[in-house]
Order: C-alpha cells, then structure tokens, then sequence
C-alpha cells in the first residue's frame, strides 16, 4: 500500500514537472526567438509541448535506454543469489500487491 501511494506521487510529480517544463519552454521561446528573428511568432502550450518532445527524439532522447538496460538487469539477477533473488521478489510482491504473500506478515515467535 506505501508503495503504490510512493509511486502515484511519483507520476503525478512527474506529471507536473513535464506540464512546468512546457510551460517554461513556451515562455522563453516567446520571450526570445521573437525579440531575436524577424518574423518569428509566439508559440502555444501545445506547439511547446510539441517542441520539447521533437528535441527529445533529434538529440538523442530516446536512444537505446530499453535494450541495455534489459540486458544489464538480467546480468544483475543472474549475480544474485537465491537468497538475495527471494528477498527481492518478495518486496517487489509487497510493494505492487501480487500474490498471497503480500498480505503475509512473519509471525513473532510464541511465548509460553
């Protein structure tokens, strides 16, 4: 349950952070390009939105980041032991709520 509230605010933050990032695009694009280039316009949130997302894919935003990182994860999971394999599944059920497990908690030894 901590987990998804942690990775829903964690969207959401960067939900926020990408709407502030076009507007601060759209604001000094409209601030400088027309002051600097004759017959330059004023661009839109979208148009700004737009431009952001086309300087990711021309400068190399996109690149490869899938197929490495596949590849270094499932290098890193056959360095594990079986322990260390278990414990990690384990936080990965308890965190995303898969399985009867999650639910599980260790009991405390009994007292007599």
């Amino acid at each position: 349950m901590y987990c998804r509230a942690r990775c829903g605010k964690f969207i959401l933050l960067a939900i926020v952070g990408v709407a502030a990032l076009g507007w601060v695009v759209m604001a000094l694009w409209n601030w400088l390009v027309p002051a600097l280039f004759v017959g330059a316009r004023e661009i839109g949130y979208l148009q700004a939105m737009g431009l952001l997302l086309l300087s990711r894919i021309l400068f190399g935003g996109m690149r490869g980041h899938h197929g490495h990182g596949r590849w270094a994860r499932r290098e890193q999971w056959e360095k594990m032991t079986p322990e260390e394999r278990e414990k990690f599944q384990a936080g990965m059920h308890r965190c995303f709520g898969r399985g009867a497990k999650s639910a599980e908690k260790p009991e405390a030894p009994k007292q007599d």
